[in-house]
């Protein structure tokens, strides 16, 4: 019995040591857990945060508009014949009055001259006429002529003269169709491709020769909602001149300026938005009649508004909110009420005020409301939006 107890003995007491082994080293784990705390605590995230920016500003809301010549013309000749000659390149700038097509002149120049010739045969029977006339009268004093020839004399000289008249006029008429053999440029822009060459025929007022279409300026047409029309009113009739914001598809922005020229007299009922005409200057021929562009429209001027950048607004479902950062470094949520857009900005109706410190970035390091941050100051708009704001601040 004595030697069976003594090894269940020996292993009671390695147990005991053991549990007591475990014990010392999980309280001498807790105790340098707890000594260590303090070294291992998080600090305050870093975020980028700037001033709310106070100042005026106009609105603008953004269209799509379409690019119209001033001026377009499809050339038809005004005579029949067969062309001579096609005298311009496809796609060329021409001038008013440049020679285009040149239909064979011969028939109408042969014309001419028949016209001429009969002018000149009627001139020569009214002289007679006139001599006779002019005898008539003192040999009917004279009781040298009856009445009735004195009256058919005068009606010779009468019809003479008529005759120089209708011979006069068919110079002219063959003249003008002589002229028209020369197919000018009516209006200065630029040709399409032609639609027939050379010893082709060309049928009055039927053919189609070429188009050609002006360049400089262009209109601009674009169609606004009814709000927007409504909102612009104001500026609309407080301006004599309403600047225009213009870019193309490819452009970052809007470079180009035009001037309002035109407002429809009324909306469109089916689609509800009103058209307008802006007046583009295209010198160097940027822009094609049937091209789509973008339009910005000013639709409310603003004493003083307020303006983040859209990056620092957040969204929780319907409800808009940023944080702000007070004197303690500690960010809040502040719910806003946002308004149109400014470019890069975005202008709030309510919810902050002048001098509030926005974070516009690292929000994503803030998990709650009221937790401290490290703030660095930036600049609430980038450096190329301010200079897209001096710009537009010039005007065009």
């Amino acid at each position: 019995m004595d030697s069976l107890r003594e090894p269940n003995t020996r292993l009671a007491g390695r147990l005991r040591g053991l549990a007591f082994v475990l014990l010392v080293s999980v309280t001498a784990a807790g105790c340098d857990s707890q000594g260590q705390a303090p070294e291992h605590q998080m600090p305050p995230p870093v975020v980028n945060v700037a001033e709310v920016i106070a100042e005026p500003v106009t609105l603008w809301e953004s269209f799509n508009g379409r690019v119209v010549a001033p001026e377009t013309v499809e050339l038809r000749p005004r005579v029949s014949g067969y062309i001579d000659k096609v005298a311009f390149e496809e796609g060329e700038l021409v001038q008013a009055g440049d020679l285009l097509f040149q239909i064979d002149p011969r028939p109408y120049r042969a014309r001419a001259r028949a016209a001429r010739a009969e002018l000149a045969r009627a001139k020569s029977q009214l002289a007679l006429a006139k001599t006779e006339a002019g005898r008539a009268k003192p040999l009917l004093d004279k009781r040298a002529i009856s009445r009735e020839e004195y009256d058919r004399r005068e009606a010779t000289l009468a019809s003479a003269e008529a005759q120089v008249s209708a011979a006069r006029a068919a110079l002219e008429s063959a003249e003008l169709q002589l002229s028209y053999t020369r197919v000018t440029a009516p209006v200065s822009g630029r040709t399409g491709r032609a639609m027939i060459t050379r010893g082709n025929l060309a049928s009055a007022d039927q053919t189609l020769l070429t188009t050609l279409v002006s360049v400089n300026p262009m209109h601009v047409y674009f169609d606004a909602d009814e709000q927007s029309a409504l909102d612009s009113q104001q500026i609309l009739d407080a301006e004599s001149a309403t600047a225009v914001r213009i870019g193309l598809a490819g452009d970052s922005g809007f470079p180009y300026r035009g001037t309002l020229d035109f407002i429809d007299n009324r909306l469109d009922p089916g689609t509800g938005t009103l058209q307008y005409r802006a007046e583009l200057a295209n010198p160097e021929g940027a822009f094609r009649p049937g091209q789509f562009v973008r339009v910005q429209l000013p639709v409310a001027k603003l004493e003083q508004a307020l303006l983040v950048n859209r990056k620092a607004v957040l969204t929780d479902q319907d409800r808009r909110y940023v944080f702000v950062v007070d004197a303690n470094n500690t960010a809040a949520r502040r719910q806003i009420t946002p308004g149109r857009t400014q470019g890069e900005l975005l202008v709030i109706r309510d919810g902050l005020n002048s001098g509030d410190r926005v974070v516009v970035s690292g929000v994503q390091k803030i998990f709650a409301d009221g937790m401290p941050v490290e703030p660095q100051q930036v600049a609430m708009r980038s450096r190329e939006a301010a200079v897209d704001t001096a710009l537009a601040s010039v005007g065009p």
